[in-house]
């Protein structure tokens, strides 16, 4: 059983900072694709940061040099660590994990269909 629990979120002024914590458990993150995605009200999920098994990562053009993505696995959590925050990045926030680890071309690492196992959400909210 794949469970996913994410933390962290809160309400902030914009320009401050948040980091986004994930703590899975029946899964042992380094074996698989892992993503940070975000959904605000009456829109598509969108992909925000992923993480490789082979290590690269990837970010949404609107985060790139704000959002970081991290792991330990030693406590076989994922991190987001958002800096710089816009009242556009309110959403909530989810942490997701694929059921495969092959590393190709094909695969669409901030695309919501690459990913089985997800978390409930954590609410991030920013005002101007």
């Amino acid at each position: 059983q794949v469970q996913l629990l994410e933390s962290g979120g809160g309400s902030l002024q914009a320009g401050g900072s948040l980091r986004l914590s994930c703590v899975a458990s029946g899964v042992t993150y380094s074996s698989y694709y892992l993503a940070w995605f975000r959904q605000a009200p009456g829109k598509e999920r969108e992909g925000v940061a992923s993480w490789a098994t082979d290590g690269n990562t990837k970010y949404a053009g609107s985060v790139k040099g704000r959002f970081t993505i991290s792991r330990d696995d030693a406590k076989n959590a994922l991190y987001l660590q958002m800096n710089s925050l816009k009242p556009e990045d309110t959403a909530i926030y989810y942490c997701a994990a694929s059921d495969f680890k092959v590393v190709a071309a094909w695969v669409k690492p901030l695309a919501p269909y690459e990913y089985k196992f997800w978390g409930q959400g954590t609410q991030v909210t920013v005002s101007s």
